[in-house]
């Protein structure tokens, strides 16, 4: 019998969304063994979108399915699982009910069918519905406070495209070229959809692929004018372009060779210059000082949570406390490589205060000003100095990814 058309498309969701769920695993690191056996890039996309669909929207599928059920389905139930898919489908990305249920039901088999087959018949003749922004994990909400409804809000869909240029005096150029809108110089703004691949100037190297909030540390650094920069923890790249092409001489340390292969090709793509080092940070030693340190530190990445929902599933206190005892070691190592009257710039992809706020509270020391100049309009300092942006800011410009940022002097 051949098999139903789209389902392995299904099945690769379901593999993503198990792999997060029960082992831990990032969706980016389970995608590649789970779209395996799909064939084309068509269905691959739809694998993916199905399951990012469904993290992004998850309790509230759950929400809509306990409504339905007598008993509630247990959290590991297989037909929860499917139910899941089949609901973010339906009502994410359109797909007709009786698509659903033909691609939904054969993942699975006897009672579990007739079971996930009732209650998804069931939402439809009531004409279910989701609300109009993602509701987030209670454990997540409460870390985020007040701050949770404008995130969530902003979780609604998926992140623009965001791009930083080379030559930031090209700003108004490559804006009008590409069809797309700045929000600071050097950055230039697009609709999702286009293949980056096949925008203009991608062969040409005029710009990278880079959130606009992760292009905001490299930016308190200003101009290289020669000086020697170190970009620690340096893959995939962004920052350590962004840096060589505002002059500085740059060095670019990660533990990854695999993730530094992707830096140098877009150093050779952009023409940009970099010493690239494959090392551990915490093992590694220069041979002399560094006149600036930039620390983009490894994090639990829950800022990324608009492009990447599942994060908000797999990260809880335990990853929390370990990401914030790594991240202290690294900052007292990088402390001892920048030069006297130098700065050190630390960054995290985070949205808690443990691996921000309060890993740089408690240094005891003061942060160097941030000149508004260098921020999109909108964005600004705390009163402690350092830079706090999350999902929920600059909503109406298409929004950003939550970083935390501050620049330490070192006297």
């Amino acid at each position: 019998m051949n098999e139903v058309p789209g389902l392995p498309a299904r099945r690769a969701a379901l593999r993503m969304c198990d792999a997060v769920l029960r082992r831990g695993e990032t969706l980016d690191r389970a995608a590649p063994a789970a779209l395996k056996p799909v064939k084309g890039d068509a269905d691959r996309a739809l694998a993916r979108a199905i399951a990012s669909e469904t993290f992004r929207w998850l309790v509230d599928l759950d929400s809509l399915i306990d409504s339905t059920t007598r008993q509630r389905l247990p959290d590991d139930a297989k037909p929860r699982a499917v139910l899941r898919l089949m609901l973010a489908q339906w009502l994410r990305l359109e797909t007709p009910p009786h698509a659903v249920i033909a691609t939904g039901l054969p993942l699975l088999s006897g009672g579990p069918r007739r079971l996930a087959h009732g209650v998804f018949s069931a939402l439809v003749k009531r004409k279910a519905s989701l609300p109009a922004a993602p509701t987030l994990p209670p454990a997540v909400a409460a870390r985020w406070g007040e701050r949770a409804g404008p995130i969530a809000a902003a979780l609604a869909y998926p992140p623009p495209l965001d791009l930083t240029l080379r030559d930031s005096g090209e700003t108004d150029q490559w804006a009008a070229r590409l069809g797309g809108t700045s929000l600071v110089a050097g950055h230039v703004r697009l609709s999702r959809g286009t293949a980056v691949e096949k925008l203009p100037g991608y062969d040409e190297g005029a710009w990278w692929v880079q959130d606009l909030a992760a292009g905001l540390p490299a930016r308190l650094l200003g101009e290289g004018q020669g000086r020697r920069v170190l970009d620690l923890c340096a893959a995939p790249g962004g920052k350590t372009l962004q840096l060589a092409a505002a002059g500085w001489q740059v060095t670019a340390l990660d533990i990854s060779a695999t993730r530094l292969d992707r830096l140098r090709e877009n150093l050779a793509r952009t023409g940009l210059d970099a010493e690239v080092v494959v090392a551990d940070a915490l093992k590694w030693q220069p041979d002399e000082a560094f006149d600036a340190v930039l620390l983009d530190a490894p994090c639990t990445a829950t800022g990324t949570c608009r492009r990447h929902p599942d994060v908000l599933h797999r990260i809880g206190p335990r990853q929390i406390e370990e990401m914030a005892e790594l991240q202290a070691r690294l900052l007292d190592q990088a402390t001892g490589w920048v030069k006297l009257g130098g700065r050190l710039v630390y960054a995290v992809c985070s949205l808690e205060r443990q691996e921000g706020e309060d890993r740089i509270s408690s240094l005891g020391r003061s942060c160097a000003p941030i000149d508004p100049a260098l921020l999109p309009e909108g964005l600004a300092a705390a009163g402690e100095g350092w830079l706090r942006t999350d999902p929920g800011m600059l909503a109406e410009a298409g929004g950003l990814d939550g970083f935390f940022i501050a620049a330490l002097p070192i006297n």
